[in-house]
């Protein structure tokens, strides 16, 4: 069979989309199937589209009923593990530790001197050298 995309000029007859098995009437030659060129159509004879058309309709019919069940299910299923997946977000983000491993923390650490005194350590170098600067503002 030759398939044939949407937005093709094509004659008149009935077209079955392979992708929404719907059938579509061209009334007059020349004129455009419905749908995107991704879209692809297969001519179908007179005959064939009578009887098709009935089983189609007859298919929605029998499987109508069980589309609407299995959407309630769903919609039902997705509301009451959508609960669960936003506690659970919450416990997981209050368990979860306030810092990140592998990140540099540059604040540094006090040194042995500097807890044992309780406040600043000095470098021998500036000590001997504030020491020359208050000396010679006294005098």
């Amino acid at each position: 069979m030759k398939t044939i995309n949407g937005g093709s000029a094509v004659q008149g007859g009935y077209y079955l989309s392979k992708s929404a098995w719907e059938i579509f009437p061209i009334a007059r030659d020349g004129q455009k199937l419905p749908g995107p060129v991704s879209e692809h159509y297969v001519k179908v004879n007179t005959a064939t589209a009578l009887m098709v058309m009935p089983v189609l309709g007859g298919l929605m019919v029998v499987f109508l009923p069980f589309i609407g069940l299995y959407l309630t299910a769903k919609t039902v299923v997705g509301g009451v593990t959508g609960v669960f997946h936003r506690s659970a977000k919450d416990l997981a983000a209050t368990v979860t530790p306030g810092w990140a491993p592998g990140a540099a923390y540059m604040t540094g650490k006090a040194t042995d001197a500097k807890k044992a005194e309780g406040g600043k350590v000095e470098d021998p170098k500036l000590a001997e050298l504030a020491k020359e600067v208050d000396e010679k503002r006294k005098a």
